[in-house]
């Protein structure tokens, strides 16, 4: 199988439902906190289940017609409709219906400025955590659509282009969260269990958001959501520096969701129990429908959008992980599972690459997470290839370029 579907990197306790059998310990100082089991977890085993103290689908997606719930980014259409517009074959029909578990209830859509919901509950939780500060009203259709926000998503769009790796809106949804809470200081103090260094001053490294080549970027950007959503309680977060933390926070927590109606198809395949031949058969189709789209959509196929979770955000990368991010509900619910056997006392760890990525040599590996997360990476697999030359390859030069 080719690499598909996987994306990866950066959660509430009480949101898991599962008595913990992880716990939060503070590595040292340079490495900070970590993830570790509590007791013997075997392979296959849910870790924790957590949904995102907010999330946001990237707005690239939004304007090329991804279908999602605004508040849970749920995907509202079928793997098989999803295959139609991404690979712009109206004709194709997917095998095994049976693997799509996408939800045809009738969607529900803001009576303001009609974004679409999954159904009432979602639009009743974006309502009373951000949304009302946030909704642009009947504005948001008009083809002349003027409203501060639409402006600031523009301006968002023209700086990052596709893949996106963030969002502005997630700085933004963090603004609202503070200003229509009741309990400000509760969600300020989520907030301020992200790591939000803008560089790592060791290697005098510098989170590539932040670099020089983007500093007016920045400033407008700051002025813009300034202008739009300024709020007294974070006004640090409206300073210079304290974008730049803002910055920083989302480009290195930010998790990227994959709630495709298709990626749940494929991974509902792969569990299929058939004959070998008809399996083989079945990985050469998705294998085709995946290159497909990507000939079509390309840049849009990794994941749909981002968010922010507090135990997932303690997970440290290893480019050999024994445990991995999964989005099984089509939604932002984030499920962590064993990769392997996982010891008590042994630390839990994810993979902040994507399938394709860690297969990378280990000087393009260390140079994306230097970029992206501020630090060098000492798991065991880039310790065991640290004789290797720090040269790039042209092939990896070339993929470095597609993951920028």
């Amino acid at each position: 199988m080719s690499c598909h579907h996987s994306s990866n990197r950066n959660g509430d306790e009480k949101q898991t439902g599962f008595v913990n059998i992880q716990e939060i310990q503070l590595i040292d100082e340079l490495k900070g906190k970590g993830l570790f089991a509590k007791k013997n977890i075997n392979k296959g085993d849910v870790i924790f289940e957590e949904t995102p103290i907010v999330s946001t689908q990237f707005l690239w997606n939004e304007l090329y017609k991804y279908k999602a719930c605004e508040y849970c980014m749920k995907s509202l259409e079928t793997a098989e409709e999803q295959a139609w517009r991404l690979s712009t074959n109206p004709h194709l029909s997917l095998p095994h219906p049976e693997c799509d578990i996408t939800d045809q209830t009738p969607y529900v859509d803001c009576p303001g400025c009609q974004v679409t919901y999954c159904c009432e509950l979602c639009r009743k939780m974006a309502c009373d955590e951000y949304h009302q500060v946030l909704c642009m009203g009947p504005s948001r259709l008009s083809e002349d659509n003027d409203h501060p926000l639409a402006r600031l998503q523009e301006t968002w769009r023209n700086i990052h282009y596709p893949p996106e790796t963030s969002s502005i809106m997630l700085i933004v949804k963090m603004v609202a969260l503070v200003k229509q809470a009741k309990d400000k200081s509760s969600v300020l103090q989520k907030f301020s269990q992200f790591v939000k260094n803008t560089v790592n001053e060791e290697d005098e490294i510098v989170h590539k958001l932040l670099g020089k080549q983007f500093q007016e970027q920045l400033e407008l950007l700051r002025q813009m959501t300034a202008d739009f959503i300024f709020e007294e309680n974070v006004s640090k977060w409206f300073t210079p520096e304290g974008f730049r933390s803002l910055f920083a926070l989302i480009g290195t927590n930010g998790q990227g969701i994959g709630s495709s109606s298709i990626s749940v198809w494929v991974k509902n395949c792969e569990d299929l129990a058939i004959p070998d031949e008809e399996k083989e058969q079945l990985d050469a189709f998705i294998d085709q429908l995946y290159e497909d789209m990507d000939k079509v959509s390309g840049t849009f196929l990794d994941c749909e959008g981002s968010g922010l979770y507090l135990l997932q955000s303690t997970c440290n990368h290893s480019c050999i992980p024994n445990a991995e991010i999964t989005f099984p509900n089509n939604n932002h619910k984030l499920v962590l599972v064993a990769k392997e056997n996982i010891s008590q006392g042994e630390e839990i760890c994810t993979c902040y690459l994507s399938e394709c990525d860690v297969t990378r040599s280990r000087h393009s590996r260390q140079k994306f997470l230097k970029e992206n997360y501020l630090f060098t990476c000492g798991c065991v697999k880039c310790l065991s290839e640290a004789d290797q030359e720090d040269v790039t390859s042209e092939e990896d030069e070339e993929e470095e370029d597609d993951m920028e």
